[in-house]
């Protein structure tokens, strides 16, 4: 097993920075050969060359850019574990990770971590990706809590904490042409364009369902995964999106759009998912609770 030396981790975060290797060997007191040396034994440790050399510099290669993250993260993690140490849990200079799947509503995102952004000596790291990418950092003590809409299940080796924080119906928005007009549900979604969430949302399966329910079938204009872009299109399209309300509150706020049909029948969630943690971040128990006080059920 190749063992990985957290020295060389160091030299080459700085040679990523400089984008040269005679300007680090500078900053940190070595020659450059010896400097180039420590670089071939983390290439060799890892199995993959870091750098190209080009004409602008030492350019990451895709692994190195791999590295580098994981280097950023592993030295940011060292010195929170230092001010945590010193000054305990809460004291000090403090990092909060997020980590929010990236269909999420980014309204969501921003009514979560709001309370915490103008907060003195606290960094806020934010990341978006597939849940299952979340969990793997957030096992990991890379992420501190993960928004997602769904629960994630529990077992013996990940016991993950779902935190329930609002559930709204979703509804049937329009823009501000729909005022007027007629618009019966479930019926007039055969005539409507509709814009709906992709299949593997638990939203699409829930109305597919009520759809079949009905003996309607939807006519489908577009299908959406992300919910930034949902929200444009239901501004621009002539028929009707299906989102939860917080996902256009500011759109609704400003007449932009109106709510033309809410469907109690489907719910919209949002969870926080923890891991559990011998030290817990207790700034994730402030903002969960936060969170639930006035973003709650709608």
């Amino acid at each position: 097993m190749s063992f990985l030396n957290y020295h060389h981790l160091r030299y080459f975060r700085a040679i990523a920075r400089e984008r040269s290797l005679t300007r680090a060997a500078a900053k940190l007191n070595l020659s450059p050969p010896a400097l180039s040396l420590q670089l071939r034994q983390l290439e060799a440790s890892l199995g993959h060359p870091l750098f190209e050399r080009g004409r602008r510099g030492m350019a990451l290669t895709e692994s190195g850019r791999l590295a580098l993250d994981y280097a950023e993260t592993i030295f940011r993690a060292g010195e929170e574990l230092q001010d945590v140490l010193e000054h305990g849990p809460g004291r000090g200079r403090q990092v909060l990770r997020v980590g929010a799947v990236a269909t999420l509503s980014r309204n969501f995102q921003l009514g979560f971590i709001q309370p915490v952004l103008n907060k003195p000596e606290l960094e806020v790291v934010l990341r978006s990706g597939p849940l299952r990418d979340l969990l793997a950092l957030a096992h990991t003590h890379q992420i501190d809590v993960v928004l997602s809409n769904q629960p994630v299940r529990r077992d013996v080796e990940t016991p993950w904490h779902s935190h329930l924080l609002a559930e709204q119906a979703v509804s049937l928005v329009g823009a501000s042409r729909w005022r007027r007009r007629a618009f019966r549900f479930p019926q007039d979604c055969a005539e409507v364009p509709l814009v709906l969430p992709t299949l593997e949302s638990n939203t699409r399966a829930a109305f597919d369902s009520l759809m079949d329910s009905a003996g309607v079938r939807p006519r489908v204009a577009a299908e959406v995964d992300d919910m930034a872009m949902l929200r444009l299109i239901a501004r621009e399209c002539e028929g009707l999106a299906l989102v939860p309300p917080v996902v256009v509150a500011d759109e609704i706020r400003l007449g932009l759009l109106i709510e033309k049909h809410r469907i109690a029948q489907i719910r919209e969630t949002f969870y926080a998912v923890t891991p559990s943690r011998r030290l817990p971040n207790a700034l994730v128990r402030e903002l969960v609770e936060s969170a639930k006080r006035s973003l709650g059920a709608g």
